[in-house]
């Protein structure tokens, strides 16, 4: 049964990341494309962690911890970036 619940997980989040590229794509404005590309990278997040319960190991959670982390980090530097042109003061 949770092989079928991961299975319909899988084409969810690839529905969203789907959803998430059209966004960054075709985004108004620099904001909506940070904010797409904050969701793409939390959506890559949750196929690590899928792909980890598929494969019943761990080493993919520890890998999705790191990348959220960076992604956080990231996304923080280039909003200071976009509202003070400056990332250290």
């Amino acid at each position: 049964m949770i092989h079928v619940a991961v299975y319909f997980c899988y084409i969810a989040v690839c529905l969203s990341l789907l959803m998430n590229i059209w966004r960054l794509y075709i985004g108004p404005n620099v904001v909506d494309r940070v904010m797409a590309a904050d969701t793409l990278v939390i959506n890559s997040i949750v196929l690590l962690i899928l792909y980890g319960i598929q494969t019943k190991t761990t080493i993919y959670f520890e890998s999705a911890l790191l990348l959220a982390m960076f992604s956080f980090i990231s996304t923080v530097a280039y909003c200071r970036f976009l509202m003070r042109g400056d990332i250290i003061e």
